[in-house]
């Protein structure tokens, strides 16, 4: 008995003994982890090439740490123009840029290795600011308008918004080479010229001098690739998560950027240079909010037209494909796996207007219908416009909505910025589909249903759906 109670006590012993090694190692084990070190950050360069608000994704997505959130040491450099953009991708000095449309185009149609991977501005973000006695189109005729220089940016806007007025560039209205928006700014002011086009925060200024926005580019339906994200397509093969990651820090950045404006707003004073709250507020509203799509996909459609107009000069833009310019594999992918989706729903954009049923397709339909949707799953040939800017009118009784249609006389409404005929149907009666009622109220000032114009006074006529419940 006394031999096997030793035994007994020994296994005891061994036991606890075991016990507290293990312990001892597991404990051992566990600090290890804890003190082992986090992977690197992969360094990457990222080039913006203007400082203008349609470069905030890459600034927020800088200062507000989602860069390094998304395993990336990001050093963002400065690189203006476009060409130099190009040559820094080429060369390696920089892994991706923020860069102007064109020059990503014109640079792959000479077989150059860039692709678009996202698109942070979808059209053009000027107005048309001219002197206070034009107040409509037609007044335009026998006018002086003012561009950079033929074939830039501001030529193609200009004409854009002349031909689908209704007149003839150069023949119903003069076109002079004048430089710089500064340079055209001067000449505005000054009386030489009576209209330009002008971008804000430089539309604030001019509406403080007396003059006015007659027409935006985004009313008018302007697809155009104007600010992108490109990279080669060398790196996408080689290093395809440093790619899949930039992006996911920039789709952040622009969530971050459309619902914390107070930050957003002290980013823009940072790089802009600018003090004023004026001017902040009118670039956050006006390119931030307005343009700056929720989910960045490029747009084919802008992509078309920029090489029709280059075809003129160019007979390999006549045989391109716009999906030859670009890879949406990486946005997809994140829009597919509903982290966008997720991001906004946790945390909605508070200034945003309310998003409006999408319509299906009809030949009946004016063309800005689509415009008048916030996208939440664009296709790939349609990206999402970002969101509309909101319709306030100066009416003399609020507009209706879908629950409770007016049942007030015909009202006047004053057509803003952003405006559609859909869009303010939507306003009034709950439905983007009766534009045509709108439409038929105006037809004797309204002789183009997709083209409105800055300040044009409509009849919102009762709604026959409130008129029977009455």
């Amino acid at each position: 008995m006394k031999i096997f109670g030793t035994n007994q006590k020994r296994v005891r012993v061994f036991g606890f003994a075991c016990i507290a090694v293990l312990t001892v190692l597991c404990g051992g084990a566990a600090t290890a982890a804890e003190k082992a070190p986090a992977p690197p950050l992969e360094k990457i360069r990222i080039a913006y090439s203007s400082i203008s608000g349609n470069q905030a994704p890459a600034w927020v997505a800088y200062e507000k740490g989602f860069f390094r959130k998304n395993g990336l040491d990001a050093e963002l450099i400065f690189i203006e123009a476009g060409s130099r953009s190009v040559n820094a991708l080429l060369s390696g000095d920089v892994a991706m840029a923020q860069m102007a449309g064109p020059s990503v185009i014109q640079s792959r149609l000479q077989g150059q290795d860039v692709v678009i991977i996202a698109g942070f501005l979808n059209t053009m973000d000027y107005q048309l600011m001219v002197h206070d006695s034009i107040t409509r189109p037609d007044q335009l005729k026998g006018k002086t308008l003012a561009v950079s220089r033929v074939g830039s940016s501001s030529d193609f806007a200009t004409r854009y918004a002349i031909n689908k007025y209704g007149l003839t560039p150069d023949k119903d209205v003069t076109i002079v080479e004048i430089g710089s928006q500064p340079a055209r700014f001067a000449a505005l002011e000054s009386g030489k010229i009576q209209g330009a086009m002008v971008t804000v925060p430089l539309t604030l200024r001019a509406k403080k001098l007396g003059f006015h926005a007659l027409a935006d580019l985004q009313m008018l339906g302007l697809e155009y690739q104007h600010t992108a994200l490109v990279t080669s397509r060398a790196l996408i093969k080689s290093k395809p998560q440093v790619v899949r990651s930039a992006l996911k820090a920039m789709v952040e950045a622009i969530h971050y950027y459309k619902t914390q404006r107070a930050d957003a707003l002290a980013v823009l004073g940072k790089y802009l240079k600018d003090n004023s709250s004026d001017a902040l507020e009118e670039t956050y509203e006006g390119i931030g909010l307005a343009l700056i799509p929720e989910k960045p996909y490029p747009t084919l459609r802008g992509i078309q037209i920029m090489l029709s107009e280059m075809s003129a000069k160019d007979p390999k833009a006549q045989r391109a494909r716009p999906e030859e310019f670009v890879d949406m594999s990486f946005i997809k992918e994140l829009d597919g796996s509903g982290y966008i989706d997720r991001l906004y729903k946790s945390q909605p954009v508070a200034a945003a207007a309310p998003a409006a049923p999408t319509p299906p397709a009809s030949k009946d339909k004016p063309a800005a219908v689509a415009k008048a949707t916030k996208e939440k799953t664009p296709p790939a040939d349609k990206p999402a416009a970002g969101a509309d800017k909101s319709a306030a009118s100066s009416t003399k009784a609020a507009p209706a909505t879908a629950s409770e249609p007016s049942v007030a006389p015909p009202q006047e409404y004053t057509v803003k910025a952003g405006d559609t005929l859909s869009k303010i149907a939507g306003q009034f009666y709950g439905s983007i589909q009766k534009w045509q009622k709108i439409y038929q109220a105006n037809s004797d000032t309204v002789k183009n249903p997709d083209y409105i114009f800055i300040g044009q006074k409509l009849t919102i006529p009762l709604d026959d759906t409130a008129q029977k419940k009455g």
